[in-house]
């Protein structure tokens, strides 16, 4: 049991120093979602609560058997708390999930989805990729979230599959269909189709204060599920992801691992915090913010980090009443 803590996040912060609310991956667990939200609205302050800027880092289904639940939460906090600002990234789950129920934008250059497979193919059999009703229409993402993975047991979790290679079994099963069943179109409600559809693939604000080593700097921010790639120019990386670009068959920025784990050169140079869910770890070095301590899984915390104090906060622990 965690240790009691105490119910106040600093003195109200000036407009400059706004309390920003990073809420890691959640993979469909509607308690731990439920439980982060109260501490966090415990620790807070109201008038600081009711004003924050909440960060959705992405990955709201699969794994959890809530996912359900967890969108419906989401989708309620805009009028159960309309002077706070929400964003919702998008994670890799949540992209394969809205390519499987048909929402993805379109590719902006016209292709069609099916072009996305090419790249991939030679993994179809060992994935089972989908290949039910309307698949000739399905990005790959959406084609390898609903099909069913040969090989049991993921080496690299320690676990079995659920269902295929995103784990997607438990997200089918909470809307009452078996997974890999075209049926979840129609199950899933419109009100969730459209959140599926409305996520954004990065978030950008000029002004963020976060405090380290005692000393309260302003700094520019970008959310992003994984990362921004290393080797590759930001000004583009943010253009593609701003534009959705859906011809693209694995987004690097949604899924990457290696590749984005580093704040790139340019963005050292210009101090900016560069936030992220995704790596199923905790792990703040600097201005680089990677909250993801659960990673789906059933018995590790769902984790927040709030700015300017870099608090981290649990869905576990225990706050003073």
């Amino acid at each position: 049991m965690a240790d009691k803590i105490a119910v106040t996040e600093g003195p109200n912060p000036t407009k400059e120093e706004r309390i920003v609310c990073c809420i890691g991956d959640i993979h469909g667990y509607i308690s731990k979602l439920q439980n982060l939200w109260s501490n966090l609205e415990t620790l807070i302050n109201p008038e600081s609560f009711h004003t924050a800027l909440i960060i959705f880092l992405g990955d709201y289904c699969d794994r959890g058997p809530d996912t359900r639940k967890v969108l419906d939460f989401l989708i309620s906090l805009p009028s159960r708390y309309p002077n706070q600002t929400h964003v919702f990234l998008c994670g890799n789950h949540d992209f394969a999930f809205a390519a499987f129920v048909r929402v993805l934008p379109p590719p902006p250059d016209g292709s069609a989805f099916s072009e996305t497979w090419k790249e991939f193919e030679q993994h179809e059999e060992r994935e089972g990729w989908f290949k039910g009703v309307g698949y000739e229409e399905i990005h790959l993402q959406g084609r390898r979230w609903a099909g069913s993975i040969k090989e049991k047991f993921n080496h690299a979790k320690g676990m079995d599959y659920k269902g295929s290679i995103y784990d997607a079994g438990p997200t089918f099963e909470s809307y009452g269909v078996p997974h890999g069943s075209a049926d979840l179109v129609n199950a899933v409600p419109d009100e969730h189709k459209n959140f599926l559809r409305d996520l954004v693939w990065v978030h950008e604000e000029d002004d963020v204060c976060i405090e380290i080593s005692g000393e309260k700097k302003h700094c520019k921010l970008v959310a992003v599920h994984a990362g921004l790639e290393k080797a590759k120019g930001v000004e583009e990386q943010l253009k593609l992801l701003k534009a959705r670009d859906t011809k693209i068959p694995k987004v690097a920025a949604l899924s990457g691992r290696k590749d984005v784990w580093e704040i790139p050169k340019e963005l050292r140079e210009k101090p900016t915090i560069v936030l992220s869910g995704h790596h199923g770890k905790l792990h703040i070095e600097g201005l680089r913010l990677i909250i993801d301590e659960g990673g789906g899984y059933e018995n590790k915390p769902v984790a927040a980090v709030i700015l300017p104090s870099m608090r981290i906060v649990h869905d576990t622990d225990v706050m003073a009443g």
